[in-house]
């Protein structure tokens, strides 16, 4: 009963932190208003009425199509649901890879300002919410399959963290609030909440948010010093020069954009590591009692190696995988490699790859020093023990000259340790194998 109401009481907590931050940086702000003239819909293709192709010869031998179909739909939605309009897709040289509208495919159309509603729809997309709904889920039932309750802490947590970012962050941005602080307390949010929602309240989940922050105060110091080392300006395509537009009063810090994505993208393979590596050994001192704590903080280290080569690939792979087209596009264009990697758009993403690793690698170290002080006096409940692996040795101090600080625990009995020139421990003998034997002595 305690358990449940301190689960209830902390998703209560992390919900109204939510809403409260909230309204506090969504005062004045309008969103979702741009351009209210034009009329968005989702539509079904019912009929193609005509298509037709023209070439175009840009004079240097290139020559391009443009093709128009004209196609009769139903509006799904909004003001003008039911109604049967006509629309336009047009597909030119620059999107020659865009499929063709058929019968039966649901689109989403456009009406601008001043034209015929009847007959001057605009092909906008194909409508995807649908198809990615039904691979959300698959993956909320993969989690739930899984995970079970842990499965329903990790979806809960993923909203919220979800609603953080774009419930609070993004509008905390709009309305001209420190970006440098609000994406601060984000990731702060986000650490504390996970880690309570999927472990609970305990010893655990406080070793590892300690590491996290201070991986990722790290990654924040060492991206708030680059920033002025190598002189970034925060302009790094034509995204960046449109928000530095948005608000001409109160320019968005294209800086602090940097610094922003660079800490949240960092904070999950940061998170990752912290939690597994408090895990790991808090499952190993559970079934080690008498282990000292440097050889506990050894062994951080050591499971911290075998995570840091994957979870350094993991943040580099995904920094080159979401800007491949920046780079192939920058590739193309450049005319040596130094050009190329003083590029600014580049620098950046070198240097997310960079503060996000060197995050990582202090947050293993660090995680694995706190797990050592914490769970010195961390012992199991006395319902605990029917919960552990059934591991036949128990843990005991050895004597120095074995070489071994501590051996393996259970519930049987603790094995004799073998005499001086022995490398294993001599078995018990039963009684009846005591008895023969004092019988053959006899007889000799």
């Amino acid at each position: 009963m305690k358990k449940t109401l301190a689960y209830l009481g902390t998703v209560l907590c992390c919900v109204l932190v939510l809403f409260a931050c909230n309204r506090f940086v969504t005062r004045g702000l309008s969103i979702f208003t741009a351009n209210t003239a034009t009329v968005t819909a989702k539509a079904k293709v019912l009929e193609i009425l005509k298509q037709d192709t023209t070439e175009y010869d840009l004079g240097t031998g290139n020559v391009i199509s443009s093709t128009v179909t004209s196609f009769r739909c139903r509006i799904l939605d909004g003001d003008y649901r039911g109604r049967e309009v006509v629309g336009s897709q047009t597909i030119d040289g620059f999107s020659s890879n865009m499929k063709p509208v058929e019968v039966g495919d649901r689109v989403v159309a456009y009406l601008f300002e001043g034209t015929d509603a009847e007959n001057a729809w605009v092909f906008g997309g194909y409508e995807r919410m649908e198809a990615l709904s039904v691979l959300l889920g698959v993956f909320f039932l993969a989690l739930l399959v899984f995970g079970r309750k842990k499965g329903v802490n990790t979806i809960l947590s993923l909203v919220l963290t979800c609603l953080m970012v774009f419930a609070v962050f993004v509008p905390s941005i709009l309305t001209g609030h420190n970006i440098y602080l609000w994406s601060t307390l984000t990731c702060l949010y986000t650490i504390a909440m996970t880690l309570l929602l999927v472990n609970g309240c305990n010893v655990k989940s406080l070793a590892a948010g300690l590491g996290c922050m201070g991986g990722l105060l790290v990654s924040g110091l060492l991206t708030l010093g680059m920033d002025r080392v190598l002189v970034l300006s925060g302009m790094l395509d034509e995204n960046s020069m449109y928000l530095s537009l948005l608000n001409q009063e109160n320019p968005i810090n294209l800086n602090a954009i940097i610094f922003a994505g660079i800490l949240i993208g960092a904070m999950g393979a940061v998170m990752d590591v912290g939690m597994s590596v408090a895990a790991s050994l808090h499952e190993l001192k559970l079934q080690a009692p008498d282990i000292p704590w440097k050889q506990m903080v050894r062994s951080g280290l050591t499971i911290g190696r075998d995570m840091m080569g994957t979870m350094a690939n993991t943040l580099v792979l995904a920094y080159i995988g979401s800007s491949l087209s920046v780079v192939l596009l920058l590739v193309s264009y450049t005319t040596s490699l130094s050009e190329l990697l003083n590029r600014e758009a580049v620098i950046v993403e070198i240097l997310q790859a960079l503060v996000g690793s060197l995050g990582i690698l202090v947050t293993i170290p660090l995680t694995s020093l706190i797990c050592g002080l914490l769970y010195q006096r961390l012992t199991l409940r006395p319902e605990e023990p029917e919960k552990r692996w059934n591991i036949p040795l128990r843990f005991a101090r050895k004597p120095k000259q074995e070489g071994l600080p501590y051996s393996f625990a259970g519930t049987a009995a603790a094995p004799e340790w073998p005499e001086e020139g022995q490398t294993e421990p001599q078995e018990q003998p039963t009684g009846e194998e005591t008895e023969e034997r004092e019988e053959r002595e006899n007889l000799e």
